[in-house]
């Protein structure tokens, strides 16, 4: 995930490789050139009755949404800074929006989220999160332009800036909440065991990074985006308003349930453990997540004594992969044994995992029997389809068999 196994793509393999070292999180991509296998008697897949099919094949694709309203058009996201279109299941060659002259690409960097506003079908507003020329992040307003296959470029609105100091762990999600504001994710400002400053960035309030964000986009008269008043630290000197959930180190995907408005965080993990954290709806509010004192469960900076911090319910070992590629709790109508299940999986490992996501914790973790090299990413329709994408180009819709 270009922020950790993700939040690092790059637009061949090999530069994958790197984007999972330089995240500090991972060995080494998954060997064989296959883009995905499904077992072909698995007793899982069979059982939960998924299967995937390929909706088209993209240049390093970060990530997948649908805007509201519009149920012929998916949108994905490519690395180099290309959002392109399937409409009714054919994939257009003009793109929707082309900002690569804007873009740094490689490694973790790049075209890295999109979100669309709730009311995308009135406003033509959506937003782009993006590492910029300089290796800084930016996240900016676009609005659709006369056709609905394509963006203004010209409508350009910065909403935030964000100086990044190593090339590494840039986060990358956007996605709106049940309260209809804009989440964003931030990664620790890369490097190594977040080096920056003595307790590091994710356990400073003084700076977004290491954090998850949570504005209203629109503006209110010079300022680019409104704080909301039910953000956690607002009206604290020693800490930023726009943050709502801190101590993390990658989190490159996030997501929220469709039925319940829950969060599910996958965090990129440092040397030795990945985690998925999960919150019930609003519980996320002012929660620190423990980087960089702990990394999952396992102490990490024995030094910082943090009190209240809040344990992922998922991890696992870099014996099983190297990078958290965090997906969604699946709302498929047509995939009812899966429903309520999350799904997820590893850059490195790339096998499709799912389990039973509670607050104190996760039950019945199994497999999906379903392999995509170079995970990069999940995503989601408005219908509650949920979406696979490898950074080798593939990208690919869960289907029932």
């Amino acid at each position: 995930m270009l922020g950790a196994v993700v939040a690092r793509p790059p637009a061949v393999l090999a530069a994958f490789v790197a984007l999972f070292a330089a995240l500090g999180a991972c060995g080494s991509a998954p060997a064989g050139s296959h883009d995905v296998t499904t077992a072909p008697h698995g007793a899982r897949a069979a059982a939960f009755g998924a299967k995937l099919t390929r909706i088209g094949t993209f240049a390093a694709p970060t990530y997948l949404t649908q805007a509201p309203g519009d149920a012929r058009r998916l949108f994905v996201v490519e690395q180099a800074g290309r959002i392109r279109v399937v409409r009714d299941g054919r994939v257009l060659r003009a793109p929707f929006l082309d900002i690569r002259s804007k873009v740094v690409s490689g490694g973790e960097q790049g075209l890295l989220g999109l979100a669309f506003a709730p009311d995308y079908a009135r406003s033509g507003r959506f937003y782009v999160d993006y590492t910029d020329v300089n290796g800084d992040t930016r996240i900016v307003e676009y609005r659709r332009g006369a056709s609905r296959d394509r963006a203004s470029p010209r409508s350009a609105r910065q909403l935030l800036f964000q100086d990044q100091p190593e090339d590494n762990h840039n986060g990358g999600q956007l996605a709106f909440g049940p309260d209809g504001l804009l989440y964003i994710g931030l990664g620790d400002g890369g490097g190594g065991d977040d080096q920056h400053g003595r307790i590091g960035n994710g356990q400073s309030l003084g700076t977004l990074l290491g954090k998850i964000l949570r504005i209203d986009p629109r503006p209110r008269g010079r300022r680019p985006y409104r704080i909301p008043r039910g953000n956690p630290f607002v009206g604290r000197r020693d800490a930023r308003p726009a943050i709502y959930a801190w101590g993390l180190r990658n989190p490159w995907r996030f997501s929220f349930d469709r039925a319940t408005g829950d969060m599910a965080i996958g965090d990129v993990g440092q040397d030795h453990v990945e985690e998925v954290d999960f919150r019930r709806r609003g519980t996320a509010r002012g929660v620190n997540f423990g980087w960089r004192a702990f990394e999952g469960t396992r102490v990490e900076d024995p030094s910082l004594h943090i009190r209240g911090d809040v344990k992922p319910v998922l991890e696992y070992t870099h014996d099983h992969g190297c990078s958290v590629t965090g997906g969604y709790v699946i709302r498929d109508p047509r995939l009812p044994a899966l429903d309520g299940r999350y799904v997820y999986g590893d850059y490195c490992q790339g096998d499709l995992l799912t389990a039973k996501l509670r607050q104190n914790g996760a039950s019945e973790r199994r497999p999906l029997d379903l392999h995509v090299d170079a995970l990069s990413s999940f995503g989601e329709d408005d219908a509650g389809h949920v979406y696979v994408v490898s950074l080798n180009g593939p990208v690919y819709r869960l289907d029932p068999r």
